[in-house]
């Protein structure tokens, strides 16, 4: 079996073990302790097959002691020293303290060790193993180097390993080096939850930012926690304490300093800043800090106004130095230092801190609040922990847990987390909160889907609030955003929406501004106002500098109701990226699933699904099972309109299975969405009808039902087409009435189509030329392309085969380019009628990379195997599948190995 890469793909263990057992070679391991070089030696020493490997350790104690370490090296050797020549066999006789005699001459010991281990290899290969390089004596690092550099052609081979940053050993210098880097924050992230799988997210990313990739931090830190603390329901130090083997690898050369130096260091240490100016408020004068400087164990920025530690786990050493009198008594200095800070004096009080203080736990949570506001949720996950731990009743500590457990589940997204803080703040609730409710109503509602629960808990939570009509309450705005997301999700519950409409009108001075726009965007976007409009633009323009990731998707949630995503991507991007690296989980998924939304009008399915499916990997990944509706309604969606039957079908019965006992509205138009664009494709159109109607009545764009914007072409072609002509035209004309047509350009178009397709004989073209001859319509490819195949058919009815062919080729090729299959094969049908034939796509070509996937694909293999195969993300391979399926003409897995034998028969 290959093993696993060493230094990277061109240069792994077998190799370097080849290249010693072939020819002879040295090589030095560098790289900090803890980083792994040891688990390198180990891997080398048991790939070595064949090879006699001889393996030492430097040792700090045994450093004075001369030809220590040559004398384990050689000792397996010893026997062949008589075979020697007798100048080289004295020397290395008198050098190991074997036998009597002069001084040693090093030349004469050098050539006698490599002669001895030249013989020695004659047998068979040779690896030589030492560790810990920086600590073997002086005498025997020269004669090791000697020999080093002389080894090609002998079969003997040095693999030597020495921590960065201690100098080179006298003797070493010039031979090969390669430094072992530290793990990356994926490996970093899997190796935690392998050797800790019920440790939260929240806890694993803190870990691995302290960590830095240094495998034996990751696996020795968390012994240090507490239980709470590494189930999550415990606040985590600012400075993580250090194993015994931790202090030792990086507190070695702190014990040394002076002791001005070591106060300065822990105040830096503790500060988190590394600000001078702080230093010398607190510390009175930075210059001794240079000791430390020259020592590697921090280094100073550009401008000269901040230091940074080497490495967070030397800031641990530091701070494991010190006793805890002397760590609260500097904390008391930096709360002092930072009292134009609230955040950091609030903290630097609360680490200061010898028992329960209300007033502490009290600015602290402040500063959570403040800090979920811009944009840092996991700190104030942890304030509000600290907060819990510094209450002195059961009712604070209580509420602050809740609040903890709420944002816990929008930051980590891990519910394991989420749900052990929740059951601890309702041990310690002597009495129902709103923050309590709040957050069991979160968490019933992403676990289970309980709306009907969810909405009880909420509006009681906001009933019982200290003051209903308070719009400066943190917890009962929170409450009220959720119990309008709820309410959404239930649809067009009236009892539901009046409880909420009924809430906010109670709110003084007034409802938040973003929440007001969230009311009528919500409950009745086909009648928002201009002035509810005006101000969603100037929120919108606003997210170019928006560092809340909850605020960005609240906006982006009231414009995709209106149909104003676009101006919305980059702010949605942001937010993914923040999520990818630890940031909100929640906000990250919404973001995918609302790009994956705009990417759908836009006609980029492809990355409309690479979109989804990322939504979706998070969902399952951290147990988000109420998000998941949204994405696999767009991925139905989009298999409804390329052709794709088999799946529509499935996605509505599992849409309408888990919203039917839910009593969610929401979901449940998911599914007849999907199922009024698939029977379209089918052309069963009364089918379409039926699924359209069923959101809304022909004639009616009611409130609460969003989703009658997104289906109101569909209805009404689906009227046209089964005879319902007043039907038909009396949707069209309250989707005009209505001022659909002010939301959003495209929902203008859209409108002027349904009044083509209503239009009176003679009447219909002139609409459908006006509708077609606005600007920038190429912006939403399958609305123009349904737009040119209906005016298309009209056209050729009324004999104008010439134009009729223009407008069906344009829908044809919009529709090919799609992959939307049986829109394609309409708009063909329409060709042939007016005697021209769909062009015939130019001859299909796949990249190599394009054609393995069809093939992997063909065989049964799915996205994950291919990925794994290939090097690829699973996301990346369903991207390139369903780029290909349009281009090879098929619909479905099944049919690709006939599109590939196809491919390879035909012409070239």
């Amino acid at each position: 079996m290959k093993p696993a890469p060493l230094f990277g793909r061109d240069d792994d263990l077998a190799h370097v073990l080849r290249f010693v057992a072939d020819a002879g070679g040295a090589l030095v391991l560098r790289g900090e302790p803890g980083v792994g070089k040891t688990a390198l030696l180990d891997a080398a020493a048991a790939h070595a097959t064949g090879t006699t490997v001889v393996r030492i350790a430097g040792t700090e104690f045994d450093v004075e002691v001369s030809y220590g370490a040559l004398g384990a090296i050689l000792h397996p050797f010893a026997g062949g020293l008589d075979r020697l020549p007798a100048v080289h066999s004295a020397a290395l006789t008198v050098a190991l303290g074997l036998g009597r005699g002069g001084a040693a001459n090093q030349l004469a010991v050098s050539h006698a060790a490599l002669t001895l281990l030249t013989d020695a290899a004659a047998a068979g290969p040779l690896l030589l193993v030492v560790d810990d390089l920086q600590w073997i004596d002086r005498a025997s690092a020269q004669i090791l180097g000697f020999v080093a550099r002389r080894l090609a052609g002998t079969g003997i081979g040095v693999l030597a390993a020495s921590r960065s940053g201690d100098g080179e050993a006298p003797g070493l210098g010039g031979l090969p080096r390669r430094e072992v880097a530290a793990l990356g924050d994926d490996a970093a992230m899997a190796l935690l939850g392998h050797r800790f799988p019920a440790m939260p997210v929240r806890v694993r990313h803190r870990l691995v930012e302290e960590a830095q990739g240094n495998p034996l931090a990751l696996l020795e830190l968390p012994t240090t926690l507490s239980r709470w603390q590494r189930a999550g329901t415990g606040a985590l130090p600012a400075v993580l304490p250090l194993t015994d083997r931790l202090h030792e690898a990086f507190a070695a050369r702190i014990g040394g300093l002076p002791a001005r130096t070591r106060e300065l260091l822990l105040i830096a240490a503790l500060d988190g800043d590394g600000e001078l100016r702080t230093l010398r408020a607190v510390g009175r004068d930075s210059a001794p800090l240079a000791a430390a400087e020259r020592l590697g164990l921090v280094r100073a920025d550009g401008s000269g106004d901040r230091i940074s530690f080497a490495h967070p786990l030397i800031r641990a050493a530091v701070v494991h130095e010190a006793t805890e009198a002397e760590r609260r008594r500097v904390h008391r200095r930096l709360a002092e230092a930072h009292r134009g800070h609230a955040g950091r004096h609030a903290w630097h009080l609360a680490e200061a801190a010898t028992g329960p203080d209300e007033h502490v736990a009290a600015l602290l949570q402040r500063s959570a609040h403040t800090n979920f506001r811009r944009g840092s949720p996991v700190h104030a996950v942890s304030e509000l922990l600290r907060a819990a731990e510094l209450s002195p009743t059961p009712g604070g500590r209580s509420t602050r847990l809740a609040e903890a457990a709420y944002l816990g589940t929008v930051v980590t997204g891990d519910f394991r987390d989420a749900a052990r803080l929740l059951e601890s703040a309702q041990q310690a609730a002597t009495e129902p909160s709103p923050a309590l409710a709040l957050a069991s109503a979160n968490h019933l509602l992403n676990r289970d889907g309980d709306i009907d629960g969810a909405h009880r808990l909420l509006a009681a939570a906001v009933r019982a609030a200290p003051d209903p009509s308070d719009a400066s309450d943190k917890t009962l705005l929170e409450a009220l955003y959720n119990l309008l997301l709820v309410s959404s999700f239930g649809g067009a519950d009236p009892k539901q929406w009046s409880e909420l409409h009924a809430a906010l009108a109670r709110l003084r001075p007034r409802s938040p501004e973003l929440l007001a726009i969230l009311e009528e965007t919500y409950a009745d976007p086909a009648r928002a106002s201009r002035a509810v409009l005006d101000r969603l633009d100037t929120a919108i323009a606003g997210l170019q500098h928006e560092i809340s990731p909850a605020r960005v998707v609240r906006v982006a949630m009231a414009a995709s109701y209106v149909d104003r995503l676009a101006p919305c991507r980059d702010a949605l991007t942001r937010v993914v990226g923040y999520g990818r690296e630890g940031g909100p989980i929640a906000s990250a998924i919404e973001a995918l699933s609302l790009l994956g939304a705009a990417a759908f009008h836009s006609g980029q399915w492809a990355d409309a699904l690479e979109r989804v499916d990322e939504s979706l990997d998070l969902c399952a990944r951290h147990g988000y099972r109420l998000q998941v509706w949204h994405g696999r309604f767009l991925r139905a969606l989009i298999a409804a309109a390329r052709g794709d039957h088999a799946a529509a079908a499935a996605a509505v019965a599992e849409l309408t299975a888990w919203a039917d006992p839910r009593h969610s509205g929401l979901v449940r138009h998911h599914a007849f969405q999907v199922g009024a664009l698939d029977a379209l494709g089918r052309g069963d159109f009364e089918a379409a009808y039926r699924f359209a109607t069923s959101i809304t009545p022909a004639g009616e764009f009611g409130s609460h039902v969003p989703h009658a914007l997104g289906t109101m072409l569909d209805l009404v072609e689906a009227a046209e087409r089964t005879g319902r002509h007043a039907e038909a035209k009396a949707h069209a004309a309250a989707a005009r009435e209505t001022s659909l047509g002010t939301l959003s350009p495209r929902l203008a178009f859209v409108t002027c189509v349904a009044e083509a397709l209503t239009a009176a004989d003679g009447d219909d073209c002139r609409v459908f030329a006006e509708a077609l001859d606005a600007p920038g319509l190429d912006r939403w490819p399958f609305e123009l392309a349904r737009a040119e195949l209906y005016y298309g058919e009209r056209l050729r009815k009324t004999k104008a085969a010439k134009q009729a062919r223009a407008y069906l080729t344009a829908a044809w090729e919009r529709f090919e380019r799609l992959g939307a299959e049986p829109w394609a094969v309409r708009a063909s049908a329409e060709l042939r009628a007016v005697g021209a034939r769909a062009r015939p796509a130019a001859a299909v070509v796949l990249t190599p990379q394009q054609r393995q996937i069809a093939t992997l694909a063909a065989e049964g293999l799915t996205n994950k195997q291919i990925g794994e195969q290939l090097f690829l993300s699973p996301r990346t391979v369903g991207a390139h599948l369903y780029q290909l399926f349009p281009k090879l003409g098929v619909t479905s897995r099944a049919a690709l190995r006939d599109a590939l034998t196809a491919l390879e028969d035909s012409p070239r």
